[in-house]
């Protein structure tokens, strides 16, 4: 029970990672490609994890996001710039993860592109404005047992697993423009942006719920520890 209280923030985060933009791309990568970029998933795991870990760990010993803590330690230029990529990131990658999800809503419903994409785009500027925090987070962690339908489909549709592993285990280039392109397609899409950015917001209101660290300020526990990560992050 104590393993599920505090599951939350990289679970969340990892989850969101497989957005609708994500399944497109995995789905144009498969049916271009087949097996051979399927090595890609085994090898980007250790970053994913490494970004994950880095961006919770700052979030709970600064007790702030980062935009706050590179606002503390860089210069406006850096920031601004951070920011901007930021947004501009964002706003392409959630265009896209509307329009798939109102792609894949005509696959069930019989409706215009437009209208499904109106609806979702309503559905979750109504959910993040009048939902808190608390329960909004409960519905993002229920909405993560959907991943289940990966190992799900591996034992419904037929895989020819030798070929599998060996596509998983060793990597597989091709050097023109079209498996480049899809390649950094799927590393953009699973080591997303924003996932920095949420994993340490998430991990400090995870913290403030808890009431291990003020609204206002780390508690001064928080600082010296704060202090001898970014000094071994420097490093």
């Amino acid at each position: 029970m104590r393993f599920f209280s505090i599951l939350g923030p990289g679970l969340t985060t990892g989850a969101a990672d497989d957005d609708p933009s994500g399944i497109a791309t995995y789905s144009q990568t498969g049916a271009q490609f087949g097996y051979n970029q399927l090595w890609t998933a085994l090898y980007m795991l250790p970053f994913m994890i490494a970004v994950q870990e880095a961006c919770a760990r700052i979030g709970m010993v600064a007790g702030k996001g980062l935009s706050a803590v590179i606002k503390e330690h860089y210069s406006k230029t850096v920031l601004y710039a951070v920011v901007g990529l930021v947004l501009v990131a964002n706003t392409i990658n959630i265009g896209a993860d509307i329009g798939a999800m109102a792609a894949a809503a005509q696959l069930l419903i019989p409706a215009p592109f437009v209208a499904l994409t109106l609806f979702f785009t309503l559905l979750t500027l109504v959910l993040e404005v009048f939902t808190s925090y608390h329960s909004y987070a409960r519905i993002l962690k229920w909405l993560a047992i959907t991943l289940l339908a990966y190992p799900i489909t591996l034992f419904i549709v037929h895989q020819p697993w030798l070929t599998v592993l060996k596509a998983t285990v060793i990597p597989h280039f091709e050097l023109n423009f079209s498996f480049l392109f899809i390649i950094t397609g799927v590393l953009g899409t699973t080591i997303s942006p924003y996932m920095f950015f949420w994993e340490a917001s998430q991990e400090v209101e995870e913290q403030k719920e808890k009431e291990r660290i003020s609204r206002h300020k780390p508690r001064p526990g928080w600082m010296q520890i704060k202090k001898c990560v970014l000094i071994t992050l420097s490093a």
